[in-house]
């Protein structure tokens, strides 16, 4: 039968098997999967959201390392603790879980929020490196600027 550990464990792995075969029965085996939302299962889609706030929110997030109560003392995860999830983003059914389709929609949203400040100050740079070339270029006999 095992420990009460392997039994959860068991029976976790049971669940979701055939929870992903209700989402994907055209698949023989989903494993390795995890679905989210698409057009045609949600009930309401809403509107975009503003990355430079959700990443903002990421930021003030207390992340730590932790372990469940049934696992051994050497097993640690990291991460948010849920309640934190739900006050800092307003995400998710309740304060007690963190659903992975809401930690993959923060993740992509605060990367593209982060890729967006990094081209303009890319841009920024460059723009500057120009300006600074400029006035060396139009004085007699300087040398040409190295960039």
């Amino acid at each position: 039968m095992g420990s009460l550990t392997e039994r959860l464990h068991r029976a976790r792995t049971a669940g979701i098997r055939a929870y992903r075969a209700r989402l994907h029965p055209d698949t023989p085996n989903p494993a390795g999967t995890t679905s989210t939302a698409s057009r045609e299962t949600v009930a309401e889609a809403g509107d975009g959201v503003n990355g430079f706030d959700v990443l903002a929110a990421v930021v003030g997030l207390p992340v730590s390392t932790w372990r469940y109560r049934w696992e051994d003392d050497e097993v640690r995860h990291l991460g948010p603790m849920a309640q934190d999830w739900r006050a800092h983003l307003g995400l998710g059914a309740d304060d007690k879980t963190i659903c992975c389709t809401d930690a993959n929609g923060v993740a992509i949203v605060a990367i593209q929020a982060l890729h967006r400040q990094l081209t303009d100050l890319q841009a920024e740079v460059r723009e500057l490196r120009a300006q600074k070339a400029e006035p060396a270029a139009h004085t007699p006999g300087a040398e040409t600027p190295r960039v």
